[in-house]
C-alpha cells in the first residue's frame, strides 16, 4: 500500500480517549469532510511512494494550523499559495507555519522535503480551553490521560507507515523533547531523538536570527534527504 493510503488510513481513524479533564475541547479537524478531501489531495500529490520517511514530531495541532487544514505545521495560506491546494478556509497566517515553510523554500522544494520526511507530533489531535491553545502537556492530568492514546498512535504510525527509525527530530527543546525524550526510552520508538528549536519559539522570540534557524534545520536535516530520482 502507498505511503498517502496508510497516512490517510491513519488520520481517518483517529479517536481520541473520552473522559478529558473538565473544560478541555478537542481539536479534531478530520471529522470535517472538506479537511479530509485536503488531506487527500495533499497526501496524494507527495506521498505516493514506499519511501521511508524520517520523522519530524511537533506538540499537537494548533488553532490556526493543522488544527484547521489537517495538514501539520501547514496553514490555509501555504496550503494554497505554497502546495497549491485551494481552499475557502480562513486565510489566518500561523507563526510556525511560516517558518516551516522558509525550511522548505531553503532546502528547494516541496517534492524534495515531502519525499524525504513526515511531520506528525507526539498528540495528532489538538486541544483548547478557555478558548485558547492547550498543549498536552500544560495540565499534567491532560497528559497522564492521554499516554496511552499517544503511544498507541505513534505506534500505529511507525509500524504502518514506511519510517526512518535511526532517528526523529523533536520541534521543541524543553517540555515536548522532555516527555517524547521519556517515552522513547522507554517504548523504543526510534534509536534517538535529537531536539530542534520550535518554529513558534524561533518566529516569537528570535526572529532576528530565524535564517540562522533554518540553516541549522537545514543541516541536520540534509543528511536525511531521499535524493529526487
Amino acid at each position: 500500500m502507498l505511503q498517502s493510503k496508510k497516512i490517510l488510513a491513519f488520520y481517518n481513524n483517529l479517536k481520541i480517549p473520552e473522559g478529558l479533564p473538565d473544560g478541555v475541547g478537542v481539536l479534531n479537524p478530520f471529522t470535517n469532510d472538506k479537511v479530509l478531501k485536503f488531506n487527500a489531495l495533499f497526501y496524494q500529490k507527495y506521498y505516493t511512494d514506499n519511501l521511508k520517511r524520517t520523522y519530524l514530531i511537533g506538540i499537537n495541532p494548533g488553532r490556526f494550523g493543522a488544527g484547521v487544514t489537517g495538514i501539520p505545521f501547514t496553514d490555509p495560506i501555504r496550503l494554497q499559495e505554497v502546495l497549491g491546494i485551494e481552499n475557502d478556509l480562513d486565510k489566518k497566517p500561523e507563526l510556525s507555519s511560516k517558518f516551516i515553510f522558509d525550511l522548505i523554500d531553503n532546502i528547494g522544494s516541496p517534492e524534495l522535503f515531502f519525499r524525504s520526511f513526515h511531520f506528525t507530533s507526539v498528540s495528532p489531535l489538538g486541544f483548547v480551553k478557555n478558548g485558547k491553545n492547550l498543549n498536552y502537556y500544560d495540565q499534567k492530568d491532560l497528559q497522564d490521560h492521554l499516554e496511552p492514546f499517544m503511544v498507541n498512535a505513534l505506534w500505529q504510525q511507525i509500524k504502518t507507515i514506511d519510517t526512518n527509525r535511526d532517528i526523529a527530530f523533536c520541534l521543541g527543546q524543553g517540555k515536548n523533547f522532555k516527555y517524547l525524550e521519556k517515552l522513547n526510552r522507554k517504548h523504543g520508538f526510534f534509536d534517538r531523538v535529537e531536539p530542534l528549536p520550535h518554529p513558534r519559539w524561533v518566529m516569537q522570540y528570535r526572529l532576528k536570527r530565524k535564517d540562522e534557524f533554518i540553516a541549522l534545520y537545514g543541516e541536520k536535516l540534509h543528511l536525511h534527504l531521499n535524493d529526487l530520482i
